[in-house]
């Protein structure tokens, strides 16, 4: 069961990340795109520590690595930075010509876990990544 896990876990991401889009561009309508994504993120803070303590994780803070610690940090700006970026477009756009650029980032992913971690790259990868950019595009047209 644990095994499947993820799977239904990247399902509930995709859901949760789809509902993001909509009630944000609602949400926005009028307010700053800086000061939504402050918000947005201090309800992020919020939840995730929430969750840290009620499960009882606090305590591994303590055996971070400086590594581990750099590489959160970076993830963290970059969010950030996407977040901001985001926010932006789906303030001053259409969120269905927004989501699907946004989501090109999916294959930017894919080609960063080639060059950066080594993983692998099969044809099926390639011919996905090829139809959701011409997906992305047709959809932006």
């Amino acid at each position: 069961m644990k095994k499947k896990m993820w799977l239904l876990s990247a399902i509930l991401s995709a859901v949760f990340a789809a509902a993001t889009a909509v009630l944000a561009k609602v949400g926005i309508e009028n307010v700053d795109s800086n000061l939504a994504t402050a918000i947005r993120t201090a309800v992020v803070l919020i939840m995730a520590w929430a969750i840290v303590f009620i499960t009882h994780k606090g305590g591994g803070v303590a055996s971070i690595t400086p590594r581990s610690w750099l590489f959160l940090i970076l993830s963290g700006l970059a969010t950030g930075a996407s977040w901001l970026c985001y926010f932006y477009a789906i303030k001053t756009g259409d969120v269905s010509k927004v989501v699907p650029i946004d989501k090109c980032s999916l294959v930017l992913t894919i080609i960063f876990a080639v060059i950066f971690l080594g993983e692998s790259l099969t044809w099926k990868t390639v011919l996905g990544s090829v139809l959701l950019l011409a997906g992305s595009i047709v959809m932006i047209l």
